[in-house]
């Protein structure tokens, strides 16, 4: 099996920049709790996945976000090397309770619900069944098609943002 570094890179960062959003720390904060001494832009970077973090450095900034690593590298594991189950469809709930279009209100405040009911540091992240994604297309007043559509949009705009 292939590793894809890039996407392992990029869901490690998405793990890191959760974990701190989910505390309410900006990136500033959680760099003063470290240990040694990075720039914002290297924190930045590891959290978009645009760099590689060394162990070491993984082990610290988990640490500072009372985490343990191996937690974190489950769940990127997880996520790069399980797809979610047939007929189903992985959401990220963050990325739809920030969403401001006005036809995706219903399944906002269902985010929003489901993300303050997350344990601390559980991925905010949920798999959908084809039933359930019709039933909120319905809420939503769109086509279960038109639904996916957008709620790709949404998934790819949160992983550049």
């Amino acid at each position: 099996m292939e590793i894809d570094t890039a996407a392992y890179q990029r869901v490690l960062g998405d793990e890191l920049r959760t974990l701190r959003k989910q505390r309410g720390w900006t990136r500033k904060e959680l760099n003063r709790r470290l240990q040694s001494g990075i720039s914002l832009q290297t924190l930045a970077t590891y959290e978009l996945g645009t760099r590689q973090c060394s162990v070491i450095r993984l082990v610290e900034i988990c640490h500072a976000l009372d985490v343990p690593a191996y937690e974190v590298l489950q769940r990127v594991h997880e996520k790069v090397f399980t797809d979610p189950p047939p007929g189903h469809i992985r959401l990220d709930l963050t990325a739809i309770a920030a969403d401001d279009h006005g036809e995706l209100l219903p399944l906002r405040r269902w985010a929003r619900d489901r993300l303050d009911q997350l344990p601390l540091g559980a991925a905010p992240e949920v798999h959908l069944d084809l039933s359930a994604l019709e039933y909120m297309a319905q809420l939503c007043q769109l086509t279960p098609v038109e639904l996916i559509r957008r709620l790709r949009e949404l998934d790819r705009t949160a992983r550049t943002t």
